[in-house]
């Protein structure tokens, strides 16, 4: 029997269709490449860990020989040449003050014409003090001068008389001489008289309280109506030429590196400005509490410089050639200051060492190292002389 196959147009359309969808093979082709892929980024993460490792195996972890030994920091500070400069407070105040008081007999005082911070000349007034019985008591003294005075006079007449006289024999010459005794006393007594008005003129001119040089006026303690005499005190006192100073503590040791005629320089508490000073005097003796020595700065008069004032001062001194640590590396005991060493065998050692000027920059060794030794820098107090250490250089 014959068949006719029909084709179904819809079929063949669907054929077609599905004639575009990956192959089998394709299929294959596609999982390949992606293995591949896959197998070269476990490749690359393999090779990046190599790299971070170090290529070196691990190993389990042991305990060393070093975690046993602490490990210090050290330094080997070598020698320098430093230029000195030492730091120091102290109390400003007048390089010469004076002290003026009442010098006579004293009474009351009827005018100041002055106040603190003026400027006075050598003589001028400071204050007037009533003189109206002295001047009254200096009028009677000339007056004493006067009746002395013709005391002398009638004397000297009675004398010249009585010489005319003895010629004729009519006065003996023991009336002449107890004449011209008396005429020696009248004009003694004239020469007491005028004594005794110089004494009183010159008790008159100390009534009134003077200046005894010229200066700065830096204190009165003296008002019109108050009674004053020689025992009062001070009632003004004055910088002589105005002259200030800084009297700069200083410990004895770095005393010694401080030259009569070193240049410094002085900050006065609460302001920025600074003025230059120099050294004119050295304290003799050393302050057995503190150990400190006083040096006193010169410096010229200024507005902002008042006596009683805080200030602070940087002084040149010697130039030295020595080594310097921080504050850190230096201890102290009752022996004294020491630094502790690591010998050549990483062993602890103390080294007695002698301290020299203080700057920011550390603490000047002046005796004790020569520079070349490894010092501990920290942490010395928890160390002990004969310890085995491991160096850390600084």
């Amino acid at each position: 029997m014959n068949y006719e196959s029909r084709v179904d147009p819809v079929d063949t359309e669907d054929r077609i269709i599905l004639d575009d969808e990956p192959s089998a093979d394709d299929r294959r082709e596609g999982r390949k490449r992606m293995w591949i892929v896959l197998a070269i980024l476990v490749a690359g993460a393999l090779i990046a860990a190599l790299m971070l490792s170090g290529g070196e195996e691990e190993v389990a972890f042991a305990p060393s020989e070093d975690t046993t030994v602490p490990a210090v920091t050290v330094l080997a500070p070598g020698a320098g040449t430093l230029q000195g400069a030492i730091n120091a407070t102290g109390t400003l105040a007048a390089r010469r003050e004076i002290p003026v008081g009442a010098v006579g007999e004293g009474g009351r005082v009827v005018s100041v014409p002055v106040d603190a911070g003026d400027w006075v000349r050598q003589g001028q007034v400071l204050a007037v003090i009533d003189r109206s019985v002295q001047s009254q008591q200096e009028s009677a003294q000339a007056a004493q001068i006067k009746v002395a005075q013709a005391d002398a006079e009638l004397a000297q007449a009675n004398l010249d008389r009585a010489l005319q006289l003895v010629e004729r024999g009519f006065i003996s010459q023991a009336d002449i001489d107890r004449l011209t005794a008396t005429r020696d006393a009248a004009v003694a007594r004239v020469s007491v008289a005028r004594a005794q008005l110089g004494e009183r003129r010159a008790r008159n001119a100390q009534l009134n309280i003077v200046a005894p040089a010229a200066g700065l006026v830096l204190t009165r303690a003296v008002e019109p109506g108050q009674v004053v005499g020689p025992g009062a005190g001070a009632l003004f006192t004055i910088a002589r030429g105005g002259e200030m100073e800084l009297l700069a503590r200083i410990g004895e040791a770095e005393l010694n590196l401080v030259d009569v005629g070193a240049v410094g320089t002085i900050t006065p508490v609460g302001g920025d400005e600074q003025f230059s000073c120099t050294v004119w005097q050295k304290s003799p003796v050393v302050d057995e509490q503190s150990r400190q020595g006083t040096a006193r700065c010169a410096l010229s008069y200024d507005p902002a410089l008042r006596p009683g004032g805080f200030a602070s001062i940087e002084l040149a001194s010697e130039t030295v050639v020595a080594p310097r640590l921080p504050e850190s590396a230096i201890l102290s005991d009752d022996n004294g200051s020491y630094v502790y060493i690591v010998d050549k065998d990483n062993t602890v050692v103390r080294r007695p060492i002698e301290v020299g000027m203080i700057s920011d920059e550390g603490i000047v060794v002046a005796s004790g190292l020569s520079g070349k030794e490894r010092v501990v820098l920290r942490a010395g107090g928890f160390l002990t002389e004969g310890e085995t250490v491991r160096p850390v250089t600084e």
